[in-house]
């Protein structure tokens, strides 16, 4: 069922349209060189049989899997070869590389002079992130095209028109609408995967007797999922997917919507992801997101991962999701990072600061002769434990970092610095009330000095 023609290709218009670029290749019978870049069954491999065919150029096809560079230099002599370098006709040879972000950088950087020269006209399909899979040297000779998943309605387009085509099953399988919209939703986008389950499907119902009186089969939805056993989740713990999934997964937890998250959650635990690298980034979301707001979501994070640790799946589904949802249902903030962000970007304006005598440690009594940990004032000698002293560098007295939120609990630390900077303004002087360090290391509880 590969389509014959340009005309024949279901989905993609932004490609093969009116207007579409490669429309505008084959009319010019020029082709550049290019990545085609898209998910599972969205017609990578189609459109470069077709591309070739419209230059009328010779088209020769490799899989990254399991060709290496002796293969692409075979390719190449061929090229050389059609393209009559030694006198006679010439005809372009298109290299259609199926999976090339499997090519290690040596590999792709074989195939540089001759793209460079013109020797072959290079087509590489990829399921992964052109940009990072890519080496930079190769990407910058070519164009990159992005290809789209199948909409529901190309997918049902692809199952009829095999249903009506001698070259498909026409005349041998009848779809009813519940089991043509089931197959559809089962597809996923992914022309081959809606014609494997069409054609399973059929034989199924064929081997059980579910036909009709003119003998063609009568697929349930019930054969569609035996055919597929368990449906094959678009995901690579490697790839686009995995990062595009945790992105999303994130985001719903910062953006309020637990649904969302647990969706992506259940998408990236079923595929088979690491739920160790799930966890941390629960964690992550935490203090970036969360923050103050709500303490307690750093040691619910903290918790779900040691639940994690403790126990595994499939029984820390139930901790993961419950730290989840208690993420995304929290009041967020990101003053406390972005207070140590702006803290970070002085010290690297300025660079390290001295610490003032006052802060500095003193283990021994002797170092009081210099200055060192004098005038420090003890906060717990003052009403509310607080005191009025410089704690920033001498070039930073008036820095200020944290600037707190009004949700959540952080509206309360908020009221609660405002009230003590309020106290201080109106402290009382060195001296009096409340003790001044000036002698003796003071002892700590656990018998160390402070």
């Amino acid at each position: 069922m590969r389509p014959r023609t340009l005309d024949e290709f279901v989905g993609q218009p932004h490609l093969v349209g009116p207007d579409g670029p490669f429309r505008k290749f084959v009319a010019r019978r020029l082709l550049p060189s290019m990545i085609l870049w898209g998910p599972p069954g969205s017609g990578k491999t189609t459109l470069a049989r077709l591309l070739a065919e419209g230059v009328d150029a010779s088209f020769a096809t490799l899989s990254a899997v399991l060709a290496g560079v002796a293969e692409v230099r075979s390719v190449v002599a061929g090229a050389r070869a059609a393209q009559g370098f030694a006198g006679g006709g010439s005809r372009r040879t298109i290299l259609f590389i199926d999976e090339i972000h499997r090519f290690n950088r040596a590999q792709q950087d074989a195939l540089l002079p001759h793209v460079e020269d013109g020797t072959i006209t290079l087509i590489g399909a990829t399921t992964e992130n052109a940009y990072l899979s890519v080496t930079a040297p190769l990407l910058s000779r070519l164009r990159v095209f992005r290809l789209e998943p199948l909409s529901d309605e190309n997918v049902r387009s692809v199952v009829a028109s095999a249903l009506e085509d001698q070259r498909g099953c026409a005349g041998r399988v009848e779809l009813a609408d519940e089991v043509l919209a089931h197959l559809v939703e089962m597809a996923g986008g992914d022309a081959r995967q809606a014609l494997n389950l069409l054609e399973a499907s059929a034989t199924l119902a064929a081997a059980e007797g579910r036909v009709d009186s003119g003998g063609r089969a009568l697929p349930a939805v019930s054969d569609l999922e035996s055919a597929s056993q368990q449906r094959v989740l678009a995901y690579d713990r490697a790839g686009d997917r995995h990062y595009d999934t945790i992105s999303a997964f994130i985001k719903s937890i910062r953006g309020n919507d637990p649904d969302a998250a647990l969706f992506w959650l259940a998408s990236m635990i079923e595929a088979g992801e690491d739920p160790r690298f799930v966890a941390r980034r629960l964690i992550v979301a935490a203090s970036e997101d969360v923050g103050n707001a709500d303490p307690r979501a750093l040691q619910v994070a903290v918790a779900a991962y040691q639940a994690l640790e403790a126990i595994g799946l499939p029984e820390a589904q139930y901790a993961l999701a419950q730290a989840t949802v208690f993420l995304a249902a929290s009041p967020k903030s990101n003053r406390a990072g972005q207070a140590y962000f702006a803290a970070l970007e002085d010290l690297r304006r300025l660079g390290s600061q001295p610490v003032p005598p006052h802060l500095r440690n003193a283990p021994v009594a002797g170092l009081k002769s210099h200055g060192i940990g004098v005038g420090y004032r003890y906060p717990h000698d003052f009403e509310g434990a607080d005191v009025e002293q410089q704690y920033l560098p001498d070039r930073l007295t008036d820095a200020r970092y944290y600037h707190p939120s009004d949700r959540g609990a952080e509206r309360q630390m908020a009221e609660r610095l405002e009230r003590l900077r309020a106290t201080r303004a109106a402290a009382q002087k060195p001296g009096e009330g409340g003790r001044i360090d000036e002698g003796s290391p003071r002892p700590r509880p656990d018998g160390s000095s402070v």
